[in-house]
């Protein structure tokens, strides 16, 4: 899947250095008016989590002490996928999500892909407006599967 196309780079994104405090993530959420960021190492190449507003809101309206590490209320840190991942892998692993961290060849931080990409994409893959049949091949990788299964259908659906 070309991932890369897909995928907002980080230089677009609004992001938080893990040695923010809570108050300057929550400002930094409140200006940009999303429900959580990524949260990057201080080279702004490593991801490591997201931090999410209703967290921070409900750490704050228990007395909770704003000048606290962003990474205490650190979520979804082992929630990403490579730029090189199946799409099925993608498929399922942002389903609970806003978005997914997608990280390059290097597991360097490349940015991230929302759930309304991807939704995007799907829809305009199988378009809704036509009619259509969408296919799913899983072949063993050897040499000619592909033309083999390509034979095959179109003995069946005469193409």
């Amino acid at each position: 899947m070309l991932l890369k196309t897909l995928v907002k780079p980080k230089e677009r994104l609004v992001t938080v250095k893990e040695d923010a405090t809570l108050e300057e993530a929550l400002k930094t959420l409140e200006d940009s008016g999303y429900r959580c960021v990524p949260i990057l190492d201080e080279t702004g190449t490593i991801f490591r989590g997201n931090i999410y507003k209703m967290h921070i809101y409900r750490h704050k309206s228990r007395g909770g002490d704003m000048s606290l590490p962003v990474t205490t209320l650190l979520k979804n840190a082992t929630k990403f996928v490579n730029v090189n991942s199946a799409f099925f892998q993608v498929f399922f692993s942002i389903k609970d999500l806003p978005y997914i961290a997608v990280l390059d060849d290097r597991n360097n931080f490349y940015g991230i892909l929302t759930h309304t990409r991807l939704l995007d994409m799907l829809s305009q893959s199988w378009n809704v407006n036509i009619g259509s049949y969408v296919l799913t091949v899983v072949s063993g990788g050897e040499r000619g599967d592909l033309e083999e299964i390509a034979k095959k259908l179109s003995k069946i659906y005469d193409f």
